[in-house]
């Protein structure tokens, strides 16, 4: 895989370049701008350049159809102060587009093509959608990892007709990943939560032989302490978990892979009820647990000075309402006074996990910081993205 940033000659250069701008929409305002900050070095970089840029991107599912709401206009607009560059958004259908007249004069720099999604042969990974893509440049750019778990025109068939390269986020997100995987310096923690076992088991099969010790909070917990022999009251919990579980502390135990669950738990009646530290023996027939309790958080904030390198993802707790937010702001801490020290490297991940750093204004506190959803996910779960090998 070749960055961008080692081409030395881009001068002049049509650069088709794939971004991931599905950014959250309110009556057309942006709700959340993440994933247009993070890009923004790559499209600084192809400025400096003198090159000509030609953005390509998506917002929500319009499922091959022209949705107005779902119209990168106001993507558009933010982009151009942030750069504070002239952008035009092109509505015309990309086969009716002449490469010739992309660019008006020699002072337009940036132009963006209308929701990717717009047309059906996107998903479909149509190799003739892809062509005329690429004939309207000279070199393609992927900086869309968040996308390049999915086999799309304008993610992998395009490889096949330009000299392509990963952008400059895209390097950084594979080169985080790669540290938290292969390039691994340990003792190496991972805690991961979620409402599901069997959503996540494949990415903790994977982990268990590479990593020294994985925490499982969160609604995943649940089923642990279920399978414990504990009551769990009214708390979230998934059927049928129980060979998962078995499954997973038998391949811990294979490679020597500790894993922790927690030890005591805050419960509530409800998602606004007052919180209760308890031991996991005390939990009653009307409480659901929200939250770990203080001698988990001891625990794991021990784990985490003792290791070298962190994998988050997934709140220990239900940290919407700030009675069961204690743990996952405490581990958030934790991680920081150590990352500020050099003592580790971390790496967080996932929806919930970024909205809460979010809410710490913490995202910069991190090594890395991962907005890529599924490819995320996909990754460690050690499979092969096609958009990655299609750069390779």
């Amino acid at each position: 895989m070749k960055s961008i940033s080692e081409e030395l000659n881009l001068n002049n250069q049509k650069i088709l370049l794939r971004l991931d701008l599905n950014v959250p929409l309110i009556d057309n305002k942006i709700t959340d701008t993440t994933r247009i900050d993070k890009i923004l070095p790559t499209l600084k970089f192809l400025i400096s350049q003198n090159t000509k840029i030609i953005i390509i991107s998506h917002v929500g599912r319009p499922k091959g159809e022209v949705v107005n709401e779902l119209s990168l206009w106001p993507i558009c607009q933010d982009l151009e102060i942030k750069l504070n560059q002239n952008i035009k958004l092109i509505t015309k259908d990309i086969k009716e587009i002449n490469s010739e007249n992309l660019f008006n004069n020699d002072d337009e720099k940036i132009i963006m093509l209308e929701n990717i999604r717009f047309y059906p042969d996107e998903e479909k990974n149509n190799s003739h959608f892809a062509k005329q893509l690429a004939s309207l440049a000279d070199i393609y750019v992927n900086d869309a990892f968040s996308c390049s778990h999915r086999a799309h025109a304008s993610i992998d068939e395009i490889t096949n007709f330009l000299p392509c390269y990963s952008g400059l986020q895209l390097d950084l997100e594979v080169g985080a990943l790669k540290k938290i995987t292969s390039e691994i310096k340990k003792p190496i923690t991972c805690i991961i939560g979620g409402s599901k076992v069997s959503t996540k088991i494949n990415i903790i099969k994977n982990l268990i032989p590479k990593f020294d010790n994985i925490i499982i909070v969160g609604g995943m917990a649940n089923n642990i302490i279920k399978y414990m022999g504990n009551q769990i009251g009214k708390s979230l919990q998934e059927e049928n978990s129980d060979p998962i579980i078995k499954e997973i502390f038998s391949l811990s135990e294979i490679n020597n892979c500790k894993i922790i669950y927690p030890e005591d738990i805050v419960v509530g009646e409800n998602l606004n009820g007052s919180p209760q530290i308890k031991e996991l023996s005390e939990i009653s027939s009307d409480e659901m647990i929200l939250d770990i309790g203080p001698k988990t958080i001891k625990v794991i904030c021990n784990i985490i000075d003792e290791s070298n390198t962190i994998l988050w993802n997934g709140p220990a707790g239900y940290f919407e309402n700030p009675n069961f937010a204690n743990g996952s702001i405490k581990i958030a801490k934790k991680i920081i006074e150590n990352n500020k020290s050099n003592k580790i490297y971390s790496v967080a991940g996932g929806g919930d996990t970024v909205s809460l750093l979010n809410s710490l204004n913490a995202v910069n506190d991190f090594n890395f910081v991962s907005t890529a959803g599924g490819a995320f996910l996909e990754y460690l779960e050690g499979k092969e993205l096609p958009g990655i090998k299609a750069l390779n």
